[in-house]
């Protein structure tokens, strides 16, 4: 049974489409807003993501270029705007599929079924070199450029989305409040702790020296920067 995401903010909405879900086979966790979403698509690890696009606390755009970020789960984007540009914009922004609200739940399910069919070897594998390590952002994994054998690097879900974000911005200063935003949602911009923590987990798991890191750098009071 495929575990789908819902991310949808009207709560009538939300319940019909979990009930039309499970009707056709789905395992579906819910959520109403961007917060909750990237919590549990870090959590639980859905194989699909449905999502609407008018969330509260943050545009489902915003949601669609952080789960982007850090992954390559299938989205399938569930909307009432049925502009041209909306659509172009969700489809470049990495949705799979887009679907115009009012919809039929068959049709739904047969699109989801369509993008869970896709081989995984279709979407891009990007692969960034870190120091010693080569980092498949595709993939998940961190392994020794150099293939020598060695302990194995294991990445947490948010350390993952937070590296990925650096590593496809290389060179760039990118603001401690886009990373809070993108990694844990708008209603943690006060947390500038978290950044710190997570950080210097990284460090420690990826840099030579990391009291004197030369990748994974602070910009103090502004950001962080990913060094190649």
């Amino acid at each position: 049974m495929k575990r789908v995401l819902v991310v949808e903010d009207d709560p009538p909405m939300l319940r019909a489409l979990g009930i039309g879900l499970r009707a056709f086979h789905f395992s579906v966790v819910a959520a109403s807003d961007a917060g909750t979403a990237l919590g549990l698509a870090a959590r639980s690890a859905p194989q699909a993501v449905l999502l609407d696009l008018g969330l509260p606390d943050l545009d489902g755009l915003d949601v669609l270029r952080s789960l982007r970020a850090w992954g390559s789960v299938p989205v399938l984007v569930v909307s009432g705007r049925s502009g041209i540009s909306t659509r172009i914009e969700a489809l470049d922004a990495g949705a799979d599929d887009f679907v115009t609200k009012p919809f039929a739940i068959d049709e739904l399910a047969a699109r989801l079924r369509a993008v869970l069919r896709r081989p995984a070897a279709l979407r891009p594998s990007e692969q960034v070199l870190l120091g010693p390590w080569t980092v498949d952002l595709g993939a998940c994994a961190v392994s020794r450029t150099d293939g020598t054998p060695g302990e194995a690097v294991h990445l947490t879900p948010t350390e993952w989305r937070l590296l990925a974000l650096l590593l496809r911005n290389p060179d760039r200063l990118v603001p401690g409040r886009e990373l809070l935003t993108e990694v844990w949602g708008t209603g943690h911009l006060r947390n500038t702790n978290y950044l710190r923590v997570f950080m210097a987990g990284l460090r420690r798991k990826l840099e030579a020296d990391p009291a004197s890191p030369r990748h994974l750098l602070t910009e103090p009071g502004l950001g962080y920067r990913f060094q190649p």
